[in-house]
């Protein structure tokens, strides 16, 4: 079953771990159209997909911003380092979407096969090839169950970092927390 879902839709729906952090900023300033504050750098670490679909509204210097397909961070983990040694964040938001194609990537085989084919020139065995080492490693399943394990994954590694597990759905442009 998947991880459940809770609005944010005010202030007080914001939990008491997150109250004045960065992600209860991103919250106010995505969710809430809080105005927007100075930064002369970032507060936080954004983790999400690349998914075209989607996009937050925040100041600038806010947030480093990492985009990977899934909100996969596996490939990315010198990046969320720097962020957190040479960017001083202490917090990191991880978001999942709905609809996100990298989930049950199987189904997507042949669309992605005959795509490299067609827009970029590859060998149907080549392009076949990539997808069959490269998929497995990218594949999320469900998207929340996924951030929630790599929240658990990072915190882990970053253990005096606060790590939020957040969902964003692609009909309304809202950030919820997945509990």
């Amino acid at each position: 079953m998947p991880h459940k879902i809770i609005p944010v839709l005010s202030k007080k729906d914001i939990p008491a771990k997150y109250k004045n952090t960065p992600i209860s900023l991103l919250f106010e300033y995505h969710n809430l159209g809080r105005e927007f504050d100075e930064y002369p750098s970032a507060k936080l670490l954004v983790a999400m997909c690349m998914d075209n679909r989607k996009y937050l509204r925040i100041p600038d210097n806010f947030a480093f911003i990492i985009r990977s397909g899934g909100a996969n961070l596996r490939y990315s983990e010198f990046k969320v380092s720097f962020a957190v040694a040479v960017g001083h964040v202490k917090h990191i938001a991880l978001i999942a979407h709905n609809h996100c194609a990298m989930t049950n990537l199987i189904s997507k085989k042949s669309e992605f096969i005959t795509g490299l084919v067609k827009n970029a020139g590859w060998k149907k065995e080549a392009a076949e090839d990539h997808f069959m080492n490269m998929a497995p490693m990218h594949e999320i399943g469900d998207e929340r169950d996924f951030i929630v394990s790599e929240k658990h994954r990072l915190s882990r590694k970053y253990p005096k970092v606060e790590i939020a597990p957040l969902y964003y759905k692609v009909e309304d442009n809202r950030l919820y927390l997945i509990k």
